[in-house]
């Protein structure tokens, strides 16, 4: 991500990559040690994204947003509230009512934090992403406070609906993107899935 936005340039097309990562704790760039409460055996990588610690892990979609709010002509807030939006409407599609909470980033049901976001932006240009709970073991959640908040209940879609496939869920997630930001396209690669341009 670092290198394909260092080197991009206007011309470069958008892209969003899908991802299911294997078992890792990622910390933000203002990530304090004392939200990482019992990590055992499970990778601690520290990342230049925005945001607290989460983990990542198999059963999990995570998109990463590779775009140039510039020429899109999009402001953050704008491009945050997007992001959110596209999991909110895959949580629509199976019959699942999300929500924003004011000042928490990311997507919520009832209670419980379903959908995460942690970004960058360099010379305009997003990278990291959102992190979309599907059909996972939860029990790593329980090692952290999520986001920094201590005692947030996490949840995922199977626990809410029933769930075809992490891949027919990225899919959807994937065409929710290409409609929210305007792009005319999305093509499917063997490593990620890339947004066609507007």
């Amino acid at each position: 991500m670092r290198d394909f936005t260092q080197t991009r340039t206007h011309a470069t097309p958008d892209e969003f990559w899908l991802v299911e990562h294997d078992p890792v704790y990622t910390l933000g760039q203002v990530a304090k040690p004392e939200h990482l409460l019992a990590p055992g055996d499970i990778p601690v990588v520290r990342t230049d994204r925005g945001g607290q610690v989460t983990y990542h892990g198999p059963g999990q979609v995570v998109g990463y947003a590779l775009f140039d709010l510039c020429r899109m002509q999009v402001k953050v807030h704008e491009f945050v509230r997007r992001i959110e939006e596209c999991m909110i409407l895959v949580l629509a599609d199976h019959g699942v009512i999300g929500e924003r909470w004011d000042g928490r980033p990311g997507v919520y049901v009832r209670t419980a934090k379903i959908g995460a976001l942690g970004i960058r932006i360099r010379r305009g240009c997003t990278y990291h992403g959102l992190a979309f709970n599907v059909s996972m073991d939860p029990t790593p959640f329980h090692s952290i406070n999520p986001c920094g908040m201590a005692n947030l209940a996490v949840t995922q879609l199977s626990e809410l609906a029933e769930v075809e496939s992490l891949h027919t869920v990225g899919r959807a997630l994937a065409h929710h993107v290409r409609d929210l930001f305007g792009f005319s396209s999305v093509r499917y690669t063997p490593d990620r899935w890339v947004a066609g341009t507007a």
